[in-house]
């Protein structure tokens, strides 16, 4: 049971960390500049059951620009690597270590020296270039973009998302 926790853990650090996508609960789609980066790329990220295949922002005038990147990883997965002791010496004040001789790697880690854990979603990004910076800020309320997921002649699935707000400054 604490391996299942632990590797829940790791995949809930992994999920939330610095501008990444909330805990898997579902299809969800993020979309944002990129923190510090280049001001006139919309970032995309998308876990769904199905695989992005396109990334369009629809101007007001209904004018599509593509996506310039896209990038689908169908299977992933999160790998742990148990820690040994820290403390070489811990409980003994004369200096022996604590991890006797013989010991299997097994007893010291509680289990397997190596933990996977797959997911059953694909995670999805894509970058779309802005075509014009200047009216994109004008008026960036007005715009769409639209996400296609998967692919025919099986389940396709078409979803339309505000644009993000424009980064201060630029």
């Amino acid at each position: 049971m604490r391996r299942v926790f632990a590797i829940l853990t790791i995949v809930l650090l992994v999920a939330c960390a610095d501008e990444g996508l909330p805990p898997l609960a579902g299809d969800q789609v993020q979309v944002r500049f990129p923190a510090g980066g280049v001001v006139d790329v919309i970032e995309v990220d998308a876990v769904n059951r199905l695989p992005l295949r396109k990334a369009e922002l629809i101007a007001p005038d209904g004018l599509a620009t593509a996506a310039s990147y896209l990038n689908v990883n169908s299977s992933p997965s999160v790998t742990s690597y148990p820690a040994l002791p820290n403390r070489a010496y811990a409980g003994d004040t004369f200096g022996a270590g604590n991890i006797a001789a013989g010991v299997p790697l097994s007893a010291l880690t509680g289990g397997a020296p190596q933990q996977r854990a797959a997911f059953f979603a694909m995670v999805s990004s894509a970058s779309i270039p802005l075509p014009d910076p200047v009216e994109y800020r004008r008026d960036w309320q007005s715009y769409r973009i639209r996400l296609s997921f998967g692919d025919p002649p099986g389940e396709v699935q078409t979803q339309e998302v505000d644009a993000p707000q424009p980064p201060p400054g630029g």
